[in-house]
């Protein structure tokens, strides 16, 4: 039991009964908690024999609470009870605190929840006291005192609610078995909306009080997605409900409670006014994998942190299939290809790491719960799918392939260690036209002269059809001339214009193709039409200009004028304005587009997009600045103003004061410190921590930091909290730990819980493990 009644005063009280067995004699009982004071405890054997603690001992550093008994507990079953008590925090962590506004009071709600890399970290044990492992299953029933106005949620239903003045106390539902991590409490104000699956489950969504309207996207979503994993997986959804709310303060974007997923507002929330595209997009794609996560993670959970990979890859692969499913026009499978980006990109690192870690201990989970396993764990499921085909795919799904490893590509330009077997795929002059091999040497020979009976040397070849497959392909020169002619003629699927450029990048990145080559692949795309290869090409664009600024600075102002050139074809024909009729990837593509011209410098959208946010200062719905190109005028506005010219400056902060949407301040948050004056950056970097933007949207502020201005918030970093700088530096020195410790604390990967305890009771630290870098291991970005 918890409760969470006296809000006012920032406390919570509980009481935990925890059926244990004990399997062999002991005299100390080891629990998870953190920040909770134990008041009372006691073990009663099933034979009613009571045994009360002779002290408690809490060891900070590994956030353990240890029960010594002066008497040995024999072998057999018991019931622990333990009274305890906590503070509300404001740190997103635990059972902490957020307010809402009633009748102009500001008043505290509260949640319990995490997400799942906060779970590993014990986040979920300043609650409640448990066991946290995640393999530590258990039933949960819980029971909460709440204030009477507000509602109280869990991941079971209410089974009964007793009022006792203006305190309730609400019972849920017992819980299947499930690991800690997925136990979740909400408790405040909302609205909601209700719909059913056609198995009769019941789907809510708690919204703000006043925006139910907007939630009814992501309960749609949800239902949608429910039906078609209920089918994919042969298996209906397990709980008889299932809620999801939306929280102004999270520290998670969402996270998979047992059937009660938590969404940031701004997650869940879409309005066709408001939102963009883009965050429709994003949206469908985040609520199926929730969704996914109740039989890939909460059904079936992963034994140990070290398969983390496989439950996040897979959770985002079937992600984009459901997505593909309901939305078929917006071609998500070439979206997809970023994902892959993200994973090669990452791995490319010379601090990379196998996409499958041991993690001895969970506070190593952190330097794992990355790219790596969401994105690189994502592509190689679907080079498995691909490589194997659809039907053989979805019957072996709970198979794993295991290879050895090849060579790794490196962005560095050097050569990683390992081998790997590669499944290679071709397209040789035609679709129709294909072979697939395994490549299980440094150096393969396949033969091709059934396909090309001539020497016909204007016919292509690609490697790594649709860009499947998680490897780089670099060509010789005259292959490469062939691809870029059959870019032009618009030979090649959309996704292999977007695997040739994407690879020629990181090649030119790792300084194994000159720029000049780069350019001139970038050049054959200038007609392009396709929406998501055009994105591709505009993140490329960012990417040149960010390397050149550092390592050639003199010629980034050519080189912005050479994408302006590139873009400009796609502007003109998208314009500023919305057509009736057009495509969701027009949409989102209208707003890419015109957000690089605003960060190139490119005068003409400069001037139409100032004169069109004057416009929305006097008509906030305006349809000559929709939500897709609001982002694009805050950029150009913000690029062309400074200490001597606040005008635009002031505009733009006033508006964000006035809006209520979340959704339309995190755009001005990101673009607010686009501005290359250092002056109003550090102006920025300032507000960023003012009461007036909310600690989980700081973020959106430092990912729109101008290229001109990073010394400037570096700098600033420094100056302003040297603890903060630190913290920084301590970052990047435990990204280059091993995750592999010494082999005396395997065991403890099975428990973490087993401490040891010396004579006077003092719950020893787990040994601090030597500094060793992570090995450049895993799935290789392979140059064939």
């Amino acid at each position: 039991m918890i409760s969470t009644s006296n809000l006012i005063s920032c406390t919570f009280s509980g009481t935990v009964k925890i059926n244990l067995s004990i399997t062999e004699k002991t005299n100390f009982l080891v629990l998870n908690a953190n920040q909770l004071h134990v008041h009372q405890a006691l073990f009663t054997t099933s034979g009613n024999q009571q045994y009360c603690p002779s002290d408690v001992v809490v060891d900070d550093d590994d956030e353990v609470v240890v029960l010594v008994f002066d008497e040995t507990l024999c072998v057999g079953e018991g019931l622990l009870g333990i009274e305890f008590s906590g503070k509300l925090n404001e740190h997103l962590k635990g059972l902490y605190r957020w307010t809402y506004v009633d009748k102009e009071v500001k008043k505290n709600m509260a949640m319990f929840l995490q997400n799942e890399k906060s779970a590993a970290k014990l986040d979920i044990v300043t609650t409640f006291l448990t066991f946290d492992p995640a393999d530590f299953w258990a039933t949960f029933k819980i029971t909460l005192d709440a204030p009477s106005e507000l509602t109280a949620l869990s991941n079971m239903p209410i089974i009964d609610e007793k009022l006792d003045g203006n305190v309730k106390t609400v019972y849920f539902e017992g819980t299947p078995v499930m690991s800690t991590y997925l136990v979740a409490v909400v408790v405040g104000l909302f609205d909601h909306i209700e719909d059913t699956t056609a198995d009769g489950v019941k789907v809510r969504a708690y919204c703000p009080v006043g925006r139910s309207d907007e939630g009814k996207f992501a309960l749609e979503l949800t239902i949608k997605s429910l039906d078609i994993f209920t089918k994919y997986f042969s298996t209906p959804y397990p709980l008889p409900k299932l809620d999801m709310v939306a929280v102004p303060e999270f520290a998670a974007g969402p996270m998979e409670n047992f059937g009660l997923i938590v969404y940031r507002d701004n997650e869940m929330l879409y309005s066709d006014s408001k939102s963009t595209a883009r965050r429709k997009q994003r949206m469908s794609i985040v609520v199926a994998h929730e969704v996914a996560h109740h039989w890939f993670g909460n059904l079936v959970t992963m034994e140990w942190w070290t398969h983390l990979w496989l439950n996040e890859g897979f959770a985002t692969w079937v992600s984009y299939m459901a997505t593909d499913n309901l939305f078929p026009e917006w071609n998500i499978w070439t979206n997809f290809l970023r994902e892959t980006t993200g994973g090669l990109s990452l791995d490319a690192l010379e601090q990379s790491h196998p996409v499958e870690v041991e993690v001895h201990h969970v506070h190593g989970v952190e330097q794992v719960f990355d790219d790596i396993g969401y994105r690189k764990g994502s592509a190689i499921i679907r080079m498995l799918q691909g490589y194997l085909g659809d039907d053989i795919f979805q019957v072996r799904k709970n198979l794993i392939l295991i290879w050895d490893f090849q060579s790794q590509f490196l962005s560095s330009g050097l050569h990683g260690d390992g081998e790997w077997t590669v499944p290679i795929t071709l397209a040789l002059g035609s679709y129709d036209k294909r072979k697939n091999f395994l490549l299980e040497s440094e150096f393969g020979t396949v033969d091709i002269s059934e396909f090309f009976p001539s020497s016909d040397e204007t016919l292509w070849i690609k490697v790594n059809v649709e860009q499947s497959g998680f490897y780089r392909v670099m060509y010789e020169d005259r292959l490469a001339a062939q691809l870029r002619k059959a870019v032009e003629n618009n030979c090649l699927l959309a996704t292999d214009k977007f695997g040739i450029l994407d690879d020629m990048f990181a090649l030119c990145e790792a300084c194994e193709q000159p720029l000049s080559s780069l350019l001139l692949l970038m050049n054959a795309y200038r007609n392009e039409m396709d929406n998501m290869v055009l994105l591709k090409l505009i993140d490329v664009c960012y990417d040149v200009v960010n390397i050149s600024t550092d390592a050639i600075p003199d010629p980034v102002n050519v080189l912005k004028e050479f994408f302006i050139s590139l873009l400009q074809c796609s502007a003109e024909k998208l314009g500023w304005e919305s057509i009736p009729g057009e495509s969701h990837l027009d949409v989102m593509l209208r707003g890419e587009v015109f957000i690089a011209l605003a960060t190139f410098g490119h005068d003409k959208t400069r001037r139409e997009a100032m004169q069109r946010f004057q416009v929305l200062l006097n008509e906030k719905n305006t349809p000559l600045l929709s939500a897709d190109v609001r982002k694009a005028a805050y950029i150009s506005l913000m690029r062309n103003f400074s200490t001597t010219n606040r005008n635009g400056f002031e505009s733009l902060l006033k508006f964000y004061r006035e809006v209520d949407a979340m959704q339309e301040k995190e755009r001005i948050l990101q673009s607010l410190a686009s501005s290359p004056d250092p002056d109003i950056v550090l102006e920025v970097l300032n507000f960023l921590l003012s009461d007036e933007v909310r600690d989980q949207d700081i973020i959106y502020g430092l990912a729109g930091l101008s290229l001109e201005c990073r010394e400037t918030a570096w700098r600033w970093l420094k100056l302003s909290s040297n603890e903060k700088a630190e913290e920084v530096e301590v970052f990047f020195w435990q990204s280059c730990e091993s995750c592999s410790p010494q082999d005396s604390e395997a065991k403890h990967r099975k428990n973490p819980n087993q401490g040891k305890v010396d004579s006077k009771h003092q719950a020893r630290t787990i040994p601090s493990r030597p500094c060793q870098p992570i090995t450049s291991q895993g799935i290789i970005n392979n140059t064939s």
